[in-house]
């Protein structure tokens, strides 16, 4: 349905708005995991984590890192900095591809 004056359509009460680009969808746990393995959510959630786990590393272990302090764990730390924005991005994702 379209307005006259809107280049946009109209969306209705019964009409559904598809979702950007997504042509798949998943419905079991187990789905979910292999896109994750298989790297479908890298796009997405890559760009979040350099941001979010560069603010983490520098705010938690910046100090250690620039006065040359830096051990095997400060390391495995800034890695975790990074790994944890990545799979909370990942599950957003995923969570938006879900079917029911």
């Amino acid at each position: 349905m379209r307005n006259a004056d809107s280049p946009r359509p109209v969306v209705g009460e019964d009409e559904v708005r598809a979702g950007p680009e997504r042509s798949e969808a998943w419905s079991h746990p187990r789905q979910a995991v292999g896109w994750f393995l298989k790297g479908r959510t890298v796009r997405t959630a890559a760009p979040t984590a350099a941001v979010v786990g560069t603010v983490l590393s520098a705010v938690n272990q910046g100090a250690v890192i620039a006065g040359g302090y830096a051990t095997g764990i400060t390391w495995v730390q800034v890695a975790v900095n990074y790994a944890v924005p990545f799979t909370v991005a990942s599950i957003g994702y995923l969570c938006a591809c879900r079917t029911r």
